[in-house]
């Protein structure tokens, strides 16, 4: 009851509160997210101190991308990806405070003759979305689920990459977790849509309790087109994690242009966040956001990006989130491009150098 009374007194600092505060008696009408809530988002996930690199390769030759994080039993754990030339790989790390980490092991690595032989980039599914929850991993049949990008061609990236599924029964150890036989979704499955008929990049899976969907799992992913080759935002549902239906006809964030990509979900109050990166429609790499209060309208901010290049590390892109609220504190981890190669820098919401 505690919990729930202090959601309810933060979504009224909020201006959105916790029912239905459209005015509407029909909860599957659409409800525009109002400017005045944008701006309080805005003002409480804004994270304008960049604290620096968290996440480096020794070997320059090689590129740290996409970081995902999530807590059990008291520590901190940190999946990210490694590009060495070949391909992507999926590692995991450790930490105590957020802001040191240690490699503990890679969990995803290449194989012989599989459909995703040389691309296994994955993201860890069904993390707690409160802002300021747990960030815990929810089991689902008694396992730990994480979606991946895959794909069998050498190179950046490179080739048709699909989406697939991997489980464990544990999210703490460096070991190789179970890969579903077969790619969960395609560019090529048959109710493929227009815009995610060339190729899927990063998937997000979270937990709809509420079902708001009518279905329980809700994968975010950006993909792009055969023909025009920007990247959008779609969206698909599930009730096993294994099989996925597209929902909609479109995508739920796009510009027609450039790249959005990397969707994140929190919840604050009765308001969904979805932080996301933009690049090339305006120059460079950046750190955007939207919301929603029922998963598939989405309201996209229009005032400053969350994070752009302003440092010698993320000099040329600053993109790719991850963000959490802990202990009054909210951490924004981005892959930044720069001076330093391709790395895992972190943004607060107060100076922790000081």
């Amino acid at each position: 009851m505690k919990a729930q009374f202090a959601i309810f007194l933060f979504s009224i600092i909020l201006g959105t509160g916790c029912i239905n505060t459209s005015g509407s008696k029909d909860m599957n009408e659409t409800r525009i997210v109002s400017g005045k809530v944008m701006q309080n988002i805005f003002n409480e996930i804004n994270t304008p101190f960049k604290y620096g690199v968290v996440v480096e390769q020794p070997d320059s030759g090689k590129l740290v991308d996409s970081p995902t994080i999530y807590r059990e039993k008291g520590k901190w754990y940190m999946t990210y990806i490694i590009f060495d030339g070949k391909g992507y790989e999926t590692w995991l790390s450790v930490s105590d405070d957020l802001l040191h980490w240690n490699t503990l092991g890679k969990i995803l690595s290449f194989s012989e003759n599989t459909w995703d032989a040389n691309q296994k980039a994955g993201y860890p599914s069904l993390i707690d979305i409160e802002w300021g929850g747990s960030y815990e991993m929810e089991k689902y049949n008694g396992k730990y689920w994480m979606s991946y990008l895959g794909g069998k061609t050498e190179g950046y990236e490179a080739g048709m990459l699909k989406v697939g599924i991997a489980n464990s029964v544990s999210n703490v150890t460096p070991a190789e977790w179970d890969r579903v036989t077969s790619p969960v979704m395609t560019p090529e499955d048959n109710d493929a849509r227009w815009f995610e008929k060339g190729t899927i990049f990063k998937s997000h899976i979270m937990h709809d309790k509420q079902k708001l969907t009518g279905q329980p799992f809700v994968m975010y992913y950006n993909a792009a087109g055969d023909t025009a080759r920007f990247e959008s935002i779609g969206m698909a549902v599930s009730d096993d994690m294994v099989t996925w239906k597209r929902l909609g006809n479109d995508p739920v964030i796009t510009r027609h242009k450039g790249i959005c990509g990397d969707a994140q979900i929190a919840r604050i109050g009765d308001v969904y966040v979805m932080f996301y990166f933009g690049a090339f429609w305006k120059p460079g790499a950046f750190e955007r956001f939207a919301c929603s209060y029922d998963l598939k309208n989405w309201t996209d901010w229009t005032g400053d990006d969350l994070i752009s290049p302003s440092e010698d590390y993320d000099s040329t892109y600053a993109h790719k989130p991850w963000v959490i609220k802990w202990n009054g504190v909210v951490y924004h981890f981005y892959n930044a491009v720069g001076s330093r190669g391709r790395v895992i820098a972190l943004a607060t919401s107060k100076d922790l150098k000081k």
